[in-house]
């Protein structure tokens, strides 16, 4: 079980109420049980394995990827990318360092394509 933060603040951040279509991508049933009940009503909620998002035809507002893994995560992401409705929104959802202290404090555009994030011990 992954303990998630609020419905509301989750929702809210990744701006739920904008998205008519969301596609889900490997999230954990914890995450697709909270959009879903969160979403809008006429909101659809639909959830793909990564090895399967090829044969996702349709073009979603929200696209949010579970990647916790950096094994084949260039192609899911590109994959991903091509299901993104006109105007629509890619989220990646990542773990970055279980268990060590480190969080994420800042970050930093680098390039039209990279952002680069601070980690630093918490205090």
């Amino acid at each position: 079980m992954i303990p998630l933060r609020g419905a509301a603040e989750i929702a809210g951040r990744l701006e739920l109420d904008a998205a008519a279509t969301v596609l889900l991508v490997h999230a954990p049933p914890e995450l697709e049980a909270l959009l879903t009940g969160a979403a809008r009503p006429g909101c659809s909620v639909r959830s793909s394995e990564a090895r399967a998002l090829r044969s996702e035809k349709e073009g979603y507002d929200l696209v949010l990827v579970w990647q916790e893994s950096r094994v084949g995560s260039r192609a899911v992401l590109d994959a991903a990318v091509k299901r993104l409705a006109p105007g629509g929104r890619l989220w990646v959802a990542t773990k970055a360092f279980e268990k060590s202290g480190l969080v994420q404090d800042r970050e930093a555009r680098l390039s039209a394509w990279h952002v680069a994030y601070r980690f630093a011990y918490s205090t």
